[in-house]
């Protein structure tokens, strides 16, 4: 991890810069799949299954008997780890359901917003190694309280066919209405286009590496929404004297531990607590599972020494996806935040409580997009549609408004419908 102390500008801007991400081209290889899937159906899904996944598939869709079988595998400690997991998650998620407010913008003039469920949604959510669960948490759960018809799930099985147990077991928890064996470019073009097995839905979610980041793009110029641009997994933590050096350490390698193009940024005013965060990290390696992955991830980091009063211009600036304080007097500095995923505030509120289970949802922007886009929440599996009821006295009133603005644009037709309607109260 690079220190750099008290930078100007220029030092600034290239210590804060994100690693840079290989130049491949995927356009061709994306078209020809999901021409593939658009000719062929659920046989493209199973032909590219085996050639990418080494499994031979008879049956796309996962049973009931295989999410029984899932069920029961799954520990009873991790079972009431996701429970309560699913709760704070729906708690938080069904406070940002918006209640109808019907407003009379004038006399007889009423109008009104209703947010209603998109019918059908698709969720992709990685296999791997590292099954992410956590994630149809966080994408399942808002779906389900949108009041989402058709929630689809697709993710990769291992050479065997199967899909990982806990992913079934948090499906089913959750009320998924459709699981599908099937992950990479062909899951994406499946839910986008639609074949025997699988519904063609209204807009596509979750993660994945750069094949289904490129598939996802594509399904957007089709006319497919997404929920948002993604990249590798990125945190800063600000943190003064007051902070633990362990605490950051953990933080910090949290977030690296996510892949080699993971990136993390300390920004701090004390010397001496970069110098105690590195050996903490330096002690904690020892100790990770995926410690090369973490190490890879820290070489594009950096431990910045910089004043207090500069550092919200570096974290709007940065835009982290999470932003951990840990600092003295807080509120000043949370105040100017203006351009950050997620953020976590004080030395017990570590980045992972919100990957998991404190109820914020964890698929946020990264790469700087949090300066214009939000988290996933509630309001990603609505769309709103807006109602208006004028009375007679209503039309009376706003009608001559209506006739003379639209007879300054030259649109006959638009006048005469309330035109007719006056004409009619009139006699």
């Amino acid at each position: 991890m690079k220190v750099i102390q008290y930078p100007n500008e220029a030092q600034l801007k290239e210590a804060l810069l994100r690693p840079e991400l290989e130049k491949v081209n995927l356009d061709e290889l994306v078209k020809s799949v999901f021409d593939a899937v658009r000719q062929e159906g659920d046989a493209a899904l199973k032909r590219f299954t085996a050639q990418f996944d080494k499994a031979e598939l008879t049956n796309l869709l996962v049973t009931e008997v295989e999410i029984n079988e899932a069920v029961a595998s799954v520990s009873e400690e991790l079972k009431q780890a996701i429970q309560v997991a699913a709760k704070n998650i729906e708690t938080f998620h069904a406070a940002q359901k918006e209640s109808i407010n019907f407003v009379e913008t004038m006399p007889g003039v009423t109008c009104w917003r209703k947010s209603i469920g998109i019918e059908k949604v698709g969720l992709y959510i990685p296999g791997g190694t590292a099954p992410l669960f956590s994630t149809l948490l966080m994408l399942a759960i808002p779906a389900k309280l949108a009041g989402c018809r058709e929630i689809v799930l697709c993710t990769p099985p291992n050479a065997k066919g199967e899909i990982n147990p806990v992913i079934l077991y948090a499906a089913s928890l959750i009320g998924v209405t459709k699981i599908v064996k099937s992950g990479g470019i062909q899951a994406v073009a499946a839910m986008a286009i639609g074949t025997e097995s699988v519904p063609a839905v209204y807009k596509i979610f979750g993660p994945g590496n750069q094949y289904v980041t490129a598939a996802k793009v594509y399904a957007q110029q089709l006319g497919i929404p997404i929920d948002m641009p993604a990249g590798p997994s990125e945190v800063m933590v600000v943190a003064d004297q007051t902070a633990d050096a362990e605490f950051i350490a953990s933080d910090l390698l949290s977030q690296a531990e996510h892949g080699a193009d993971s990136q993390v940024v300390f920004l701090t005013d004390s010397e001496s607590l970069v110098q105690q965060t590195l050996q903490a990290i330096s002690n904690q390696l020892a100790n990770l599972s995926r410690a090369e992955i973490a190490r890879k991830a820290l070489e594009n980091s950096t431990a910045i020494v910089l004043q207090r009063e500069k550092w919200l211009e570096v974290i709007n600036e940065y835009a982290p996806e999470h932003l951990i304080v840990a600092i003295e007097n807080e509120d000043e500095l949370l105040d100017g935040v203006i351009n950050a995923g997620s953020v976590f505030v004080g030395n017990f509120t570590p980045e992972s409580a919100g990957d998991y289970a404190s109820g914020t949802n964890h698929t946020l922007p990264t790469n700087g997009f949090a300066r214009q886009f939000s988290g996933v929440s509630l309001d990603s599996f609505v769309k709103n549609i807006t109602f208006q009821k004028i009375t007679e006295s209503g039309i009376q009133t706003l009608g001559p408004v209506i006739e003379k603005m639209a007879a300054a644009e030259g649109l006959d037709a638009h006048k005469n419908a309330v035109s007719i309607r006056l004409k009619k109260l009139a006699q």
